[in-house]
């Protein structure tokens, strides 16, 4: 997840990503994932990485930047807009200072004051507070970090690489989101598969993956492969994890831009479109959890 200097035209880049503003659902194209291994295939060296170093040290200083531009944070809202739910509670995996949700959610998150010209105390107007419908647990490493982000209700810090259990006082979960992260997990599978246990019946994951990363903290193998690879991985996670129903989407389009001509013409100007983004989702069903750790062992 390297910060690096976007759009030398943001004027430009604003502009298509207002274009992306809908309150239809769009449609995603979509593989379904189909296991393509009989038992777990990967190996202890797929999950080394080239700095072994505490990830509590590397991430020790607060880093209050995206990690994906503008437009596929736009994409990526939109997915939220339509996939995530309203009401109940949602964990931000691998969570930040901010966790591109869209302003609905972001309104059931916090909650809002209104006033209710229908209701009077006197002659004055009733405020009437909308209390939180969506309660957004995160979990990440940097305290900084997620004491800055609005739409969490509460936050835990903890290194998923050394403690790659989740605490169980976050069950019962509806949905859980991690954006670009999972590549940082030496420990993905138990990590899901501890999701999945506190996730309700039908609750859903969403795994968001681009190609921005911090090399040296990325898993050695996600570095050696190409992107479709590298989302076949994360699917092959979630399934050995005992996640169901899992599919891959694309998020970002076609390579002309939005609109076709969008990125034409902020290509003239020297600048970035968009970066690729994909979800890999999927889903608890009844049964769903029933591999044994020993299978789930690299070899």
């Amino acid at each position: 997840m390297p910060f690096h200097l976007r759009s030398t035209r943001p004027i430009l880049q604003l502009a298509l990503v207002a274009t992306m503003t809908t309150n239809t659902s769009p449609t995603y194209p979509t593989i379904p994932y189909t296991p393509r291994h009989a038992s777990f295939s990967y190996t202890a060296a797929d999950f080394r990485r080239s700095d072994p170093s505490p990830d509590s040290s590397f991430y020790d200083s607060p880093r209050f930047v995206t990690h994906i531009d503008d437009v596929a944070i736009a994409r990526l809202r939109t997915y939220y807009l339509h996939n995530l739910p309203v009401r109940g509670r949602v964990m931000d995996l691998c969570s930040s200072w901010i966790s591109h949700f869209p302003s609905p959610l972001e309104e059931a998150a916090i909650g809002t004051a209104a006033k209710d010209s229908g209701r009077s105390h006197g002659n004055s107007p009733v405020a009437v507070a909308k209390e939180r419908e969506l309660e957004v647990v995160g979990l990440g490493m940097n305290a900084a970090e997620l004491s800055a982000n609005p739409i969490l209700s509460s936050f835990i810090c903890q290194d998923l690489n050394t403690t790659p259990v989740l605490p169980t006082h976050l069950a019962p979960l509806d949905a859980t989101t991690c954006v670009v992260s999972i590549d940082y997990l030496t420990q993905p599978v138990v990590v899901l598969a501890s999701l999945l246990s506190l996730t309700k019946e039908g609750g859903t994951v969403h795994l968001v993956v681009s190609n921005r990363c911090f090399p040296t903290k990325a898993i050695g193998r996600w570095l050696r492969v190409g992107e479709q690879e590298r989302l076949h991985m994360v699917g092959d996670f979630l399934w050995w994890a005992g996640w169901r129903k899992v599919e891959i989407l694309t998020l970002e389009g076609d390579r002309e831009g939005v609109n076709g001509k969008g990125s034409r013409v902020m290509a003239w100007f020297g600048a970035r479109t968009e970066d690729p983004l994909w979800v890999v989702r999927a889903r608890k069903v009844s049964g769903s959890g029933t591999t044994s750790e020993a299978e789930l062992k690299p070899s």
